[in-house]
């Protein structure tokens, strides 16, 4: 079962904001599926997934049970994230 926090809930909408948009489909599918996974916070977790060229979606969720709790998520450059 995946929860959103209040938090990543109201994530969308600063996003939509700032004109980047992004979908809970692609939250969902980032953490399903990820291409990364950062352990650096653990026992947070930040799930990495491709969404453009330019951009990875980044997000940081932690395991309880068989509980995914999505605590936030954001866009970083590619350039930024691809050493990792």
């Amino acid at each position: 079962m995946i929860h959103f926090t209040k938090h990543a809930r109201e994530k969308f909408d600063i996003l939509k904001e700032h004109k980047f948009e992004v979908s809970r489909e692609q939250v969902i599918k980032t953490i399903n599926n990820p291409e990364l996974i950062d352990r650096s916070r653990f026992p947070l977790l930040i799930a990495q997934k491709k969404i453009s060229n330019s951009h990875v979606l980044r997000v940081v969720y932690k395991k309880e049970n068989s509980n995914k709790i999505i605590i936030t998520f954001y866009p970083g450059r590619v350039k930024q994230y691809e050493q990792q």
